[in-house]
C-alpha cells in the first residue's frame, strides 16, 4: 500500500478513529430515510483510492469518467442499494461509515431519498478496530 500522507481534506472532514465495518454491520440501529442531498458533499472529497494511491479519487470523478475509473465504477454498479448507508454525525455533518458506493449508485439512479442507519457516537468503542 502507498504510504502517502493522508490529504488535509480527509483529516479535516474525516473521523479521528479507525473502524471495523463488520462491527458496524452488527449494530442494532434503526433504519430511517434521509434526503440524498444531505450526503452528496461526499462526492467532492477524495475518499476513494486509485492506481495504488490513497485517498486520491473523488466519487464525482468516478461518476463523470466511468471509462477512466472502471474498477470503482463497476464497484458502484455492483453495490446493493437494498442495504442502508451507515452514517455518523462528525464535525457538524453526517459522514459515511459504510455505503459510499451505494450512495453513488442511488444518486446515479436519480433517487431523492436514501435509507440510512444513524450510528450514535456512543457506539465508537464497539466499532473501533482492534490494535
Amino acid at each position: 500500500m502507498d504510504q502517502s500522507p493522508i490529504p488535509s481534506i480527509i483529516r479535516e472532514v474525516g473521523f479521528d478513529f479507525s473502524w471495523d465495518v463488520t462491527k458496524v454491520w452488527q449494530l442494532d440501529v434503526p433504519v430511517s430515510d434521509m434526503q440524498l442531498a444531505e450526503l452528496v458533499w461526499h462526492f467532492d472529497i477524495p475518499f476513494l483510492w486509485y492506481d495504488g494511491g490513497v485517498y486520491n479519487l473523488t466519487p464525482r470523478q468516478v461518476m463523470t469518467e466511468p471509462d477512466r475509473y472502471k474498477d470503482e465504477f463497476l464497484r458502484m454498479l455492483e453495490s446493493d442499494p437494498g442495504y442502508p448507508i451507515d452514517i455518523m454525525r462528525n464535525k457538524g455533518r453526517w459522514l459515511i461509515l459504510d455505503g459510499l458506493h451505494r450512495l453513488m449508485r442511488l444518486s446515479r439512479e436519480g433517487k431523492d431519498t436514501v435509507r440510512v442507519r444513524k450510528i450514535p457516537r456512543s457506539k465508537i468503542p464497539a466499532i473501533q478496530k482492534n490494535g
